[in-house]
């Protein structure tokens, strides 16, 4: 009709392809949204603190890009500045944790914020980080400069990212930029959330190695008695060391996790990190004299050779 604002529709390329529906201001001109941010209106006119960004991989870059380019990447080896008021957010391998903060000036821990898998917790004690700000990233960059893929499943179909921490509302809204999801916890609920995705890369990765060439969701789907069995186990070992109680239905939100990300291969990597912990469990019980709380985990490790 005339003198009506027409609508513009905007696609998006994602795991959930959706369309926003822009009515543009008489005033303004239609904002030129980039593909790679998926800014609805509301999003973009959010603020973004500026951060310093440690590490240039495909997590580093894609934290970038949610940014509003007032944001200072920090590569291997070069040192984190005293001077940058902000956020650090953390986005290297966890054997190159120790680097880091050897460059970053003692006054600017308590900024840092790690993105890093698995048990970070040992690590963070030793070096007096016992309350560093952690994320769990649930979503997945699977190129570098590609869009990250949000890790939403049919359990949890709000989102699986969460943040820890007093930079942890300026964590979800700089995904929340790029309409990824990301829930502020506090430190124990972070913490049970953490422990159940160390279970699930340690179970699907050590059942994926069993057979070779299996993806996440070729285990979720042809093994998931294999993989319910240790779920269950390491669960169970992890309650006990931590004296708390899992949410129920872990089971099932790990497998739903898994049928989100099905073309992820599978591998035992960073052991130290990952199913490490839950060996050094076995090897504390056993020297106490105590059964294995970890039996069938440790027996798939000693199959593959790695322990």
């Amino acid at each position: 009709m005339a003198g009506m604002a027409k609508a513009l529709t905007l696609s998006f390329s994602s795991s959930s392809s959706r369309n926003l529906i822009l009515w543009p201001h008489h005033h303004l001109p239609i904002p030129n949204w980039s593909w790679r941010h998926k800014r609805t209106p509301t999003m973009a006119m959010a603020k973004v603190v500026p951060a310093v960004i440690v590490g240039s991989g495909r997590v580093g870059r894609a934290l970038q890009e949610m940014g509003n380019g007032q944001d200072l990447v920090v590569k291997r080896g070069q040192p984190v500045p005293l001077d940058f008021v902000g956020p650090i957010l953390v986005c290297t391998r966890n054997d190159d944790l120790d680097a880091v903060l050897q460059a970053t000036p003692p006054s600017r821990w308590n900024d840092l914020v790690f993105f890093q898998n698995g048990m970070l917790e040992p690590w963070l004690n030793s070096k007096g980080l016992s309350d560093a700000e952690q994320v769990l990233a649930y979503f997945a960059v699977s190129k570098l400069g590609e869009t990250p893929v949000d890790g939403k499943t049919d359990t949890n179909p709000e989102g699986l990212t969460a943040a820890y921490g007093k930079w942890a509302p300026a964590v979800a809204a700089r995904l929340h930029a790029a309409a990824l999801s990301c829930k502020v916890l506090d430190k124990e609920a972070f913490q049970k959330q953490m422990l159940e995705k160390l279970i699930w890369i340690s179970a699907f990765m050590l059942v994926g190695a069993r057979h070779p060439g299996a993806t996440v969701g070729v285990v979720e789907k042809e093994y998931r008695s294999e993989v319910s069995s240790l779920i269950v186990e390491l669960a169970s070992a992890a309650a006990a060391e931590k004296g708390l109680v899992f949410d129920e239905a872990m089971e099932d939100r790990l497998c739903a996790y898994s049928r989100a990300v099905a073309h992820f291969p599978t591998a035992i990597k960073e052991f130290k990190w990952r199913n490490g912990w839950f060996y050094s469990l076995s090897e504390k019980a056993i020297a106490q004299g105590k059964p294995d709380p970890c039996c069938l985990h440790t027996a798939w490790l000693k199959e593959l050779k790695i322990v």
